[in-house]
């Protein structure tokens, strides 16, 4: 089933958009199997879930923190992921540039924007983004590659379009920017019930767990 599922999401992809598959409480074995399947990245809420899959899984992915990140958990969590999506604050960016230097390592990172302005939420307001990236940018061990956003949870997936495309317009205006050190390459919105609205607002990197899994088991 999860194979099917993979395929039949891969074969909907506009080009250019790739499929991260969102593990949280599931198995190893059926994290491989999503990845023989043709998932290329894998995104984790969990540190310990993912130190153990990984250490059970010798096929080939990029494993993707995607959950809410305690500085106590920054070193480990630059040592076992090759990127970060849910840097949202200096504080953070700071840890994570100190323990990436200490093991020679230039840690990819994603910026979370609170789109819904969620005071309950992690994530930048979007109106202080552009000041938290250009403090962020100087920093030599850590690379931004673009913005992740989350969204309210909301009933209708429609609803979500306008804090899709606030991300997306504040992916564009950073661009443009050119800021030092700083390329925005990924625009990470959008899951299993709102992905293809997601698309149409210009996320390139969409993050599904149910439609890819089933519902989780633990």
């Amino acid at each position: 089933m999860i194979a099917e599922n993979v395929k039949k999401i891969l074969r909907e992809l506009p080009p250019g958009v790739e499929l991260e598959a969102a593990a949280k409480g599931h198995t190893p074995e059926e994290i491989e199997e999503a990845i023989r399947a043709g998932i290329k990245i894998i995104g984790e809420n969990y540190l310990q879930e993912a130190s153990e899959a990984k250490e059970k899984i010798s096929l080939p992915a990029k494993w993707h923190f995607i959950g809410h990140l305690q500085k106590n958990k920054v070193k480990k969590v630059v040592q076992i992921f090759d990127m970060i999506e849910t840097i949202d604050s200096y504080d953070l960016a700071i840890e994570v540039n100190k323990r990436a230097k200490n093991i020679g390592k230039i840690m990819p990172v994603l910026i979370e924007i609170n789109s819904g302005k969620e005071p309950q939420k992690a994530g930048i307001m979007p109106e202080e983004t552009i000041d938290l990236i250009k403090k962020i940018g100087p920093l030599k061990n850590i690379k931004i590659l673009g913005l992740m956003t989350m969204g309210p949870w909301l009933d209708n997936p429609e609803e979500l379009r306008p804090y899709f495309s606030l991300t997306r317009r504040l992916f564009e205006e950073i661009t443009a920017l050119n800021i030092s050190n700083v390329e925005m390459r990924y625009l990470s919105m959008g899951m299993s019930d709102s992905y293809k609205i997601a698309i149409e607002e210009g996320a390139n990197l969409i993050r599904i767990g149910t439609k890819i899994f089933g519902p989780r088991k633990r």
